[in-house]
């Protein structure tokens, strides 16, 4: 199950007009109903994620201390593992300025063994990918991306491109990308979209 409530500081004043502990409740709340919700249905093996929305436009302290709350309340463990997913939601700085932002949060968790650290960058800027690689240096354990970087905007994170920049470095991305071109075909009839030419490894 994953929720999410945005933090920023924009969100907090134009969303929900809501001040820090505010929009933190809401993160409680929410986990809380989870909490309940999976614990009347204890014959489903249930895993949790939470994402404080536009991560990377709050206060990287603040977005720890929602995270905090909300781990505080599903007590997760090294067996079971919450995912903590930041997002890019909208690119507002440079990709090295994200990965700063992972590596601080990483350093700073609290019970860090018992949380995955997920990355999802949109491609405003058109470094969504450059973003993702070095989050995943600062200490990210997990990415969230779509295929050919459909999504919102001008896409999220391209899946193929970041896989296999890490095959091409050694790195098993776990995602069987032997066929390319039937992949293209499927997604090209499927979404009435085109991946361009020039597009890495695809095009």
């Amino acid at each position: 199950v994953h929720f999410y409530n945005s933090t920023s500081t924009l969100q907090r004043k134009v969303v929900f007009n809501q001040d820090k502990e505010g929009i933190k409740e809401i993160a409680i709340n929410g986990a809380l109903k989870i909490k309940e919700l999976a614990l009347a249905n204890p014959d489903t093996d249930w895993s949790f994620e939470y994402s404080p929305e536009s991560f990377s436009d709050t206060e990287v302290e603040y977005a720890l201390e929602v995270c905090q709350a909300v781990m505080d309340v599903w007590k997760p463990t090294k067996e079971n593992p919450i995912i903590l997913n930041l997002p890019a939601t909208v690119e507002i700085s440079t990709p090295n300025v994200y990965a700063d932002q992972i590596e601080w949060f990483c350093t700073h968790l609290e019970n860090r063994e018992s949380a995955i650290i997920s990355l999802h960058t949109h491609n405003d800027r058109g470094t969504g990918i450059a973003a993702t690689e070095l989050g995943l240096l600062a200490g990210a354990d997990r990415v969230e991306g779509t295929l050919f970087g459909n999504g919102e905007r001008t896409g999220n994170l391209d899946i193929v491109t970041v896989a296999l920049n890490l095959y091409s470095q050694g790195i098993d991305p776990k995602l069987d990308l032997s066929d390319l071109a039937s992949l293209r075909k499927l997604y090209e009839e499927v979404t009435r979209m085109q991946v361009p030419e020039r597009h890495p490894y695809s095009g």
